[in-house]
C-alpha cells in the first residue's frame, strides 16, 4: 500500500476508534475533527512526502481555534486557508458548545500556536512545496476536550483510566504514522509529545528529541518563540 493511502487508512481508523471512547465531567464536550472536518484532514495527509520526510513534528491535540475548525494540526486558519490551501467544507461535530462554535476556515479567531507554528515554518521555507519536502506535523491526540464553561481540557488533565484507553488507540496510530513516513527525526512539540514518541518510538529507527511548545500559556513561549525553536532544532543536529 503506498505511504500516502497507509497514512489516510490509519487516520480514518484512529477516527473510528477514538469515536467508542467516553467520558466524564468535567468533560462536557468532545469535538472530532477527524470526523466532521475529515476532507480537510485528508488533503492535509496527500501533501506528506513519505519517501523524502525527515523529520516529524508531533503536537498533543487540537485546539478549539486551530484543528478543531480546520481539521489540520496547529491548523490557525490563515497558514492552513492561505499558505496550506486547504479548501475542503468543513462540517460540524455532533454536539457543539455554544461557546466553541466550528466555522471553519471562516472562522476569525486565530490560534496563538498554530500561528506561532506554522509562522515559522512560512518563515524559513517560504512555500509549503518546500516545507512538506522533509518535514510533516501530526497530533497525538485528534480530539478537543471542552468542559461546561468552554474551558479547554487538555489529554494528560483526564481521569486515569480515560488517559490509558486513549493512550492505547493513539499510540497505535502514532506508530503507524511513523511506520509511513520513516522519519529520520520526530520532534514532540512539548513535553507531552516527546514521552509519547518515546513511549512507541523506543525500538523503531527515529531519533526523539523536543522544542518548546508554542502555547500563550507558557511564560517561556512568550518571549520569542521562533527563535528559541529554531535554536532547539539546530543544536539537535535537525535545521542547520
Amino acid at each position: 500500500m503506498p505511504a500516502n493511502d497507509s497514512l489516510i487508512l490509519a487516520a480514518q481508523q484512529l477516527a473510528d476508534k477514538i469515536d467508542s471512547l467516553t467520558f466524564a465531567e468535567p468533560v462536557t464536550h468532545v469535538y472530532n475533527p477527524l470526523q466532521y472536518a475529515w476532507q480537510a484532514h485528508q488533503q492535509y495527509l496527500e501533501m506528506a512526502k513519505p519517501r523524502t520526510c525527515k523529520v516529524l513534528f508531533l503536537g498533543m491535540n487540537p485546539g478549539p481555534w486551530g484543528m478543531a475548525q480546520t481539521g489540520v494540526p496547529f491548523g490557525q486558519i490563515e497558514a492552513v486557508r492561505d499558505w496550506i490551501k486547504i479548501d475542503a467544507p468543513i462540517g460540524k461535530p455532533e454536539h457543539e458548545h455554544p461557546k466553541r462554535l466550528v466555522e471553519g476556515l471562516a472562522c476569525r479567531r486565530s490560534e496563538v500556536s498554530g500561528e506561532r507554528l506554522w509562522g515559522l515554518m512560512r518563515e524559513r521555507f517560504k512555500t509549503p512545496k518546500n516545507f512538506f519536502k522533509n518535514h510533516f506535523v501530526s497530533n497525538y491526540c485528534p480530539l478537543v476536550f471542552m468542559e461546561e464553561t468552554g474551558r479547554n481540557r487538555t489529554p494528560d488533565k483526564l481521569l486515569p483510566e480515560e488517559r490509558k484507553q486513549l493512550a492505547e488507540i493513539c499510540d497505535e496510530h502514532l506508530v503507524a504514522v511513523l511506520t509511513a513516513l520513516k522519519p529520520q527525526w520526530a520532534v514532540g512539540v512539548g513535553a507531552y509529545a516527546e514521552k509519547c514518541l518515546q513511549r512507541v518510538g523506543a525500538e523503531l529507527p527515529v531519533q526523539i528529541t523536543r522544542i518548546l511548545h508554542p502555547s500563550p500559556a507558557s511564560p517561556a513561549a512568550n518571549r520569542g518563540w521562533a527563535d528559541q525553536a529554531t535554536q532547539q532544532l539546530s543544536e539537535s543536529g535537525i535545521w542547520t
